[in-house]
């Protein structure tokens, strides 16, 4: 079975950063694309970022300029460097997978900013 486990959430100041890091196991193939996406309390989820195999990248508007994603293909890694978080940012963050047309996600990770 394919798993996705995510790590680096927590406790953040507005204006301070975060890592989120997920780690892909139980695949053969490298994922065509990886990325994260975030569910706030009474919102709808939502794509924070993505990357393909290639390296290509898309983000949300509400975090361009401020996440970087990034993977290492090699150990089926994907990360988000968080900078200058806003209490907006506030949510589960959700390391998701694509393979063979289906997703795979992983069990959120909290990320709270707060004064």
């Amino acid at each position: 079975q394919v798993q996705l486990v995510e790590s680096g959430g927590g406790l953040v100041q507005p204006g301070g950063s975060l890592r989120l890091s997920c780690t892909a196991s139980g695949v053969i193939l490298s994922f065509n694309t990886m990325g994260w996406y975030r569910q706030a309390p009474g919102k709808q989820r939502e794509l924070v970022a993505a990357i393909t195999r290639g390296g290509s990248t898309n983000y949300a508007d509400s975090v361009k300029g401020r996440f970087t994603i990034s993977r290492d293909n090699a150990v089926n890694t994907v990360s988000l460097q968080m900078n200058s978080l806003k209490p907006e940012d506030t949510a589960v963050y959700y390391c998701n997978a694509v393979k063979l047309g289906l997703d795979f996600w992983g069990q959120g990770t909290q990320v709270t900013v707060s004064s």
